[in-house]
Formats: C-alpha cells, structure tokens, sequence
C-alpha cells in the first residue's frame, strides 16, 4: 500500500509539473509573439513569474521524492555503518522541520495578505499566487517522508545511491 501511495503521489505530481512547464513555455512564447507585434500583454511579466514560482516549488518536492535535491549522500555513506541510520534520521529531522516551517509561516502570510490582488490580473487574489509557499511545503515534507523507507534501508545495507555520481560512474566505465 505504502507503494502504491507513493506511486499515486509521484504521478500526480510529475503531471503537474509537467502541466506547469508546459503552461509557462506557452505564456512565455505567447510574451514574446505579442511584443513582436507591439501588443505586450499587460500580465505576462506577473503571470510568469508566478508560473516559474510555482514551477519551482512543485518541482522540489518532485525531486525530494526521488531524492534528487541537493544532499550529502557520499558524507554518510563515509561514515560507519552504525551511524548512517542516525544521521539519516538527523538529516530528515531537520528537512521536516524546516518545509514545516516554511509551511506554517506561509500559511501565516496568506493570511495576512487575504484581500489583496495580483496587480496586473486585479480578479487574482494574492493568497493564491503565494498559496505554493505553504502548500509546496508541505508536499515537499510528505515527498521526503514518502521515500525516507527506502532511504533508510540502503543507510542499513551498503550505503545511500548518490544520483549525481551515478552518471559521472556509468561515463568512467565505458
């Protein structure tokens, strides 16, 4: 079941993802085409910095759950065996702490920015521009508590996979 909640999650968010870049390559293209022809939208510079936020925060949380963010892989596997698992929990302790956070006090700014509106697209209210804050968050805490299980189990085995050296190994054997 874990699996599967875990698969369910990874889909959902890879297609959002991918429907956000997709959206802001649209809007970025459609920026540039109408100054091309001398009708610059209004929106578009506020409209895409906003896309790129969101962007960003949904794709961290992609990437936690395939713990392809920054980490130090190579510093726990340097060290014992027995203190691998320790500093694994040390590590997501902290990473959970923070996204909670960030979470609680973004939820916190939404609060104080309700009645306030985009300034360009005046029927968008602010809060949901910046809802990504709290709501990135916290998919960003689930992502990393998703695939802590199997973290923790290569802490117990022969070490944590380093994404990064992976390629930098498959380019060195051949």
């Amino acid at each position: 079941m874990f699996a599967t909640l875990r698969s369910a999650f990874e889909r959902i968010l890879t297609a959002f993802v991918i429907l956000l870049l997709g959206s802001l390559a649209f809007v970025v293209l459609l920026g540039v085409v109408c100054r091309k022809l001398e009708i610059p939208l209004v929106w578009y510079d506020e409209g895409a910095s906003i896309m790129l936020a969101w962007l960003t925060y949904y794709g961290a949380a992609l990437a936690a759950l395939k713990r392809a963010h920054i980490g130090f892989p190579g510093m726990v596997n340097a060290m014992p065996p027995q203190w691998r698992v320790p500093a694994v929990w040390f590590g997501e302790i902290c990473v959970v702490v923070f996204f909670g956070l960030l979470s609680w006090f973004g939820y916190q700014v939404l609060t104080i920015l309700h009645g306030d509106t985009m300034v360009s697209l005046t029927w968008v209210p602010t809060a949901l521009t910046q809802s990504v804050i709290p709501i990135g968050g916290a998919l960003f805490v689930i992502a990393q508590l998703l695939s802590l299980p199997e973290v923790l189990q290569q802490a117990r085995g022969s070490g944590i996979v380093d994404h990064e050296q992976a390629p930098v190994k498959e380019v060195l054997q051949s």
